[in-house]
């Protein structure tokens, strides 16, 4: 099977499929709100249409939250089984009033920089996810058929922290087993490399108030007395970075890995403008641990950060109290084998041996997932990165991502299988914020990528 008329099958149905994706986008499954259940119900019914539209075996599968929907098509005897992944639920769209336009009637945009196709969802994952089903819609409407074997796995609650898919993917682990799984929800490495993920930052979350004194006390009475809780609060969270950016709870780096030297050169390779990056955000040194390459402080390095701090009085005027309680939140970027249930362990007792006497501390944390790194030994990732640099014009990159994409360490952990992160978002596409925007280029090369995946990996 030949790539050329599928990717002149592309071109001359952009407008179509470009339409497809709008209808998609008007529908409002936001699953983190009960009020948009019905809605979520709406997206995968319409998936499961489409898909079967193209002669995809495909069904909704109920969950105790929103559904799954699965699909199949049958390949060539002997051609690889590809998984691929993506999600059809949508962040909520507050603050309503910053959007320029209804955030559920999507439209075509000029801007300055290109067209793009504005509405929730049409970068995080909407867009993403129909690139792939447009590069197989293509595939069959030219040859009748697919190059490979495809399934088709999209979530209803990746945006609500994902409560059905372990219980999902554990019943039904047969079905859902392939060669390699592909997911598209990453982007262009500075919006214009194309590049692979293989390696994800996992995470750990604390949230955690420190009582002192049963009651807000009169500054005047008790102040320099009585120990404030905000006082022990804020010293114990500045220490824990040092002067040179360096984490400092004991045993926090045992399981961090260095790169390899051939990666180390592919990153070097990418030039990353950290000032640039760092200045448009109205910043200006990397704050970061200062040995490293600015690039590996985002992709390959662990975190530690303070996401929220509060007590006492913090409205209008003075209150003058030794506050009662102070609380923060703070979160864990993990790489390589770091445990994060570990780091829990060793952040809490940095904490509690930090309390004066008469002090008590309560936790309220969700479970951590590790890091995900994906060798790169399979050749199937040397031939996407082939498909990825023909159509771009620019060598694509295997890159990190400072994120994290549970996903794909699922596929991984439970399914034994690879996964493979290759997206096409901006960084400028506001993905979780108002006027979200997917440009139509890369709508349009996103689904000439996995054409030319495709036939690689076939």
């Amino acid at each position: 099977m030949t790539l050329d008329p599928v990717l002149d099958r592309i071109d001359a149905d952009l407008d179509a499929a470009t339409d497809r994706l709008l209808e998609l986008l008007r529908i409002p499954s936001i699953s983190t709100d009960p009020a948009y259940a019905v809605e979520c119900q709406k997206a995968a019914d319409w998936l499961v249409n489409d898909l079967k539209s193209i002669g995809f075996q495909a069904d909704k599968r109920q969950t105790p939250g929103h559904p799954m929907v699965v699909a199949h098509a049958p390949g060539p005897e002997g051609a690889p089984h590809l998984m691929f992944y993506g999600h059809y639920d949508v962040q909520p769209v507050d603050p309503l009033d910053l959007w320029d336009s209804p955030p559920f009637e999507p439209a075509v945009e000029d801007t300055p920089a290109g067209k793009v196709i504005r509405g929730r969802g049409s970068s995080d994952d909407k867009g993403q996810l129909m690139t792939f089903v447009e590069a197989c819609r293509a595939w069959i409407a030219v040859h009748g058929t697919l190059p490979a074997r495809i399934s088709l796995f999209f979530e209803g609650e990746e945006e609500s922290g994902s409560p059905s898919l372990i219980p999902f993917m554990e019943e039904n682990r047969e079905e859902l087993t392939s060669d390699i799984a592909l997911i598209c929800d990453t982007g262009l490495f500075e919006s214009k490399t194309p590049a692979i993920i293989t390696q994800l930052r996992g995470m750990s979350c604390e949230d955690f108030t420190i009582t002192g004194p049963d009651r807000d006390l009169h500054s005047g009475m008790y102040g320099g007395i009585a120990m404030n809780p905000i006082r022990v609060l804020t010293r114990a969270l500045a220490d824990l970075h040092d002067d040179t950016g360096r984490i400092t709870l004991p045993g926090f780096y045992d399981g961090v890995e260095e790169l390899s030297d051939d990666m180390r050169a592919q990153w070097q390779g990418l030039n990353f403008d950290h000032a640039a990056f760092l200045g448009d955000v109205g910043l200006k040194d990397p704050a970061g641990e200062q040995d490293r390459m600015p690039i590996e402080m985002l992709w390959s390095r662990p975190t530690c950060d303070v996401n929220g701090i509060w007590g006492g009085y913090t409205g209008d005027g003075f209150k003058t109290v030794l506050p009662s309680k102070a609380s923060a939140k703070v979160s864990f970027r993990l790489v390589g084998k770091q445990d994060p249930d570990a780091i829990r362990k060793t952040f809490r007792a940095y904490l509690e041996d930090r309390l004066p006497d008469g002090f008590t501390i309560e936790y309220r944390t969700e479970k951590g997932s590790p890091a995900a790194q994906v060798s790169t030994d399979n050749p199937m990732f040397e031939q996407a990165r082939k498909a990825l640099t023909d159509e771009w014009g620019i060598p694509a990159a295997f890159a990190g991502c400072g994120g994290s994409i549970p996903i794909a360490g699922y596929f991984k952990d439970i399914l034994g299988v690879d996964a493979m992160l290759i997206g096409f978002g901006k960084d400028d596409d506001n993905i979780h914020s108002p006027n979200e925007k997917y440009d139509l280029e890369s709508f349009h090369k996103g689904i000439r990528s996995w054409a030319r995946i495709l036939a690689e990996l076939s």
